[in-house]
């Protein structure tokens, strides 16, 4: 057993652990990443990338066998499913290999293993070649991500019964998909498959599909669903299975009625996705022991990201809600900069989500109902993409932007899209956000015609009252 010294351990080589380790070693800090499988963590091998690589292909499938109506003709169109799972294989690869090329040239050492904090500064390593070994730290980050929650009545068996690891490797197409879960996840893996030709079956248990979204946005998303053949079942419980003799399985649904009431269900699938959620990673890591704080999982931190224990800091899913990429990578910059001494703080004003369904979902800051409940009067912009000359021009005008502002100040609240690359066009309403911008920033600012985002500079002026391509409130 040896043991090296360093200025930090980061245990954990995705989003966050990465970008960690790489601007610590940016800072001249010397840092050490301990990854348990391989770099990129979730979103890069099995998350966020190789997802999107499979919506955008399902995508293009689907405008290719509808192109009909823009005179766009295909004959024998079909799926190579093995060269397109190759071909997102690739991406991931370049990407993973890529991340270990920013942190060795960035100096940060890089170990294959699992570890475990046993003490504020020691950390035991048990790498893939078997060997152990004990460094110490003058800081410690735990980067450990998130896992996907399975249901003791639908445990995985890696065809039949999968989570979202499974679901973006499939080798073929299942000709019914039932997913558990109206969320994020669901839903955009949900829309993959339907457009390569599955039978789509939805099962979420609360009222709505994707809980905590604007309801005018999911509204969009839903009618598309349904438009394309799913079957959407709200206040339902998928409560087991049963194989049948032909390989299909029976999955028993129990679906709750306004009164109170509920009836059970039999419904006929290939393959179950179970998509409900995933699970911080934040336990069995040896920080109970050595007097960190955890809850349920996730490891709570104050606005520099440290812990309880002041040595050890947590950034990413396992830090705590919201559970994404591009929050976790954040959090890796400000902790890294707070370790080698520099000011710096998780001091954003909102953090924009992006959602992959058909027709996309993003979202930032506050939405009209959440303003309204803090006892904000607001003024809302609106701007249809069925009146946008470049959502005509790519076929695509589903949905609308909204801008929910401060009726008084004209302060910009939040900014909500559902339409053709909303999850893109988010980025300006991010901005407007954490700026304090007002409607008359976004209005008056000149945008490119023919465009999408001239669609948040009507909206902001629509909820002024001086909208031209769409008629005032």
């Amino acid at each position: 057993m040896t043991t090296k010294t360093y200025d930090a351990v980061v245990i954990g080589g995705g989003p966050g652990g990465y970008v960690c380790a790489i601007r610590l070693g940016q800072l001249k800090q010397k840092v050490l990443c301990v990854e348990k499988e391989e770099v990129g963590g979730v979103c890069l091998n099995w998350g966020c990338v190789p997802s999107k690589a499979l919506i955008a292909t399902s995508h293009t499938f689907e405008k290719v066998a509808h192109g009909a109506s823009i005179g766009l003709l295909a004959d024998n169109l079909r799926i190579d499913v093995p060269k397109m799972q190759g071909w997102k294989d690739g991406i991931v690869k370049k990407l993973t290999t890529g991340v270990r090329g920013l942190l060795k040239g960035n100096g940060a050492e890089l170990v294959f293993g699992d570890a475990r904090v046993v003490g504020p500064n020691r950390v035991q390593i048990k790498t893939k070649e078997g060997t152990t070994e004990v460094v110490e730290a003058k800081a410690i980050v735990i980067a450990t991500g998130s896992s996907t929650i399975e249901i003791p009545t639908f445990k995985f068996d890696g065809r039949q019964v999968i989570g979202a690891r499974e679901a973006v490797s499939l080798k073929e197409i299942p000709k019914r998909l039932l997913v558990i879960g109206g969320g994020v996840i669901g839903l955009e893996l949900g829309c993959v498959y339907q457009k390569f030709g599955s039978v789509v079956t939805v099962v979420e248990a609360t009222a709505g599909l994707l809980p905590g979204v604007d309801a005018d946005c999911t509204a969009v998303v839903e009618k598309a669903l349904v438009k394309r053949g799913a079957v959407i079942m709200k206040n339902a419980l998928a409560k087991g299975y049963e194989r049948n003799k032909d390989g299909s399985l029976s999955v028993s649904v129990e679906v709750k009625a306004p009164d109170g009431s509920a009836k059970l269900e039999k419904i006929v699938t290939d393959v179950v996705l179970v998509a409900v959620g995933m699970r911080p990673n934040g336990a069995g890591l040896g920080l109970e022991e050595v007097g960190v704080k955890v809850e349920r999982g996730f490891v709570p931190t104050d606005t520099l990201g440290r812990t309880n224990v002041p040595t050890i800091y947590a950034i990413g899913d396992v830090s705590g809600v919201p559970m994404l990429a591009h929050k976790a990578s954040k959090e890796g910059e400000v902790v890294a900069e707070v370790i080698a001494g520099h000011k710096a703080a998780k001091d954003w004003v909102s953090i924009p989500g992006a959602i992959f369904t058909d027709p996309e979902v993003a979202v930032v800051g506050l939405s009209e109902t959440q303003a309204k409940e803090k006892g904000i009067d607001v003024r809302v912009g609106k701007f249809p993409f069925s009146a946008l000359g470049r959502a005509m021009a790519v076929n695509e005008t589903d949905g609308f932007i909204k801008v929910v502002a401060d009726k008084n100040s004209h302060e910009v609240l939040g900014v909500h899209i559902v339409g053709p690359s909303a999850t893109d066009l988010i980025s300006e309403g991010a901005l407007a956000v954490e700026m304090h911008a007002f409607l008359e920033d976004i209005g008056l600012t000149i945008h490119p015609h023919p465009t999408l985002g001239e669609g948040l500079m009507e909206a902001s002026m629509h909820a002024l009252g001086h909208a031209v391509h769409v008629m005032n409130r």
